[in-house]
């Protein structure tokens, strides 16, 4: 389970849940999961959103269909009874989630040991994941056709070793309705 960020680089990871396990229950019983129900992440201060005068927006971590909606975790609205709001915004969450793909699938051509089954003991695993994650991050940052940032933001991501849902609650969907209202706005919309 990982956290990446628009420069393709992992922010945080968790390692070492079982792959039978759901991405929902993976991250509701991960470290980072229980670090953003407890407001330990260190995410940054509610901001207007860019060109708005509305009230300030939580940052968010764009999620799919299978985690639960929070007010720091954005899931699309269900696809039944979509008007054209739903839909734009279900489609610019899957706009900011494809760098998350992309971020594991570069990570995975560049370190061929993602391609197939890791075949070593767990704990064995675990490092070779977290060294290939920060081999990731570094090559990133230092190979030129990366990002113009020259690696000023979060090249060390934080990484979790895995140790141990329900209804949306009304603060998510508000979260989501500020969001939905904002990318159908002049202010938030694209050509």
């Amino acid at each position: 389970m990982a956290l990446a960020n628009s420069n393709y680089r992992f922010v945080i990871v968790d390692i070492g849940a079982y792959g039978s396990t759901s991405d929902s229950r993976i991250f509701s019983d991960s470290r980072m999961g229980e670090r953003l129900r407890e407001n330990q992440l260190a995410l940054p201060e509610p901001r207007r959103l860019p060109g708005s005068a509305g009230p300030p927006a939580p940052f968010v971590i764009v999620a799919d269909k299978g985690f639960a909606l929070s007010p720091h975790l954005m899931r699309p609205f269900p696809r039944r009874d979509l008007d054209e709001r739903k839909r734009i915004f279900n489609y610019r969450l899957s706009c900011a989630r494809q760098y998350v793909e992309c971020a594991f699938g570069i990570l995975s051509t560049k370190w061929r040991v993602f391609m197939s089954s890791i075949q070593m003991n767990p704990e064995n695993a675990t490092l070779v994941i977290q060294a290939c994650v920060l081999l990731h991050n570094f090559t990133r940052i230092h190979d030129a056709s990366a990002d113009a940032d020259n690696g000023q933001n979060m090249a060390t991501p934080v990484i979790f070793d895995h140790s141990r849902t329900g209804r949306p609650g009304a603060a998510g969907l508000a979260v989501r309705e500020v969001y939905a209202d904002y990318f159908c706005s002049p202010e938030g919309a694209l050509p």
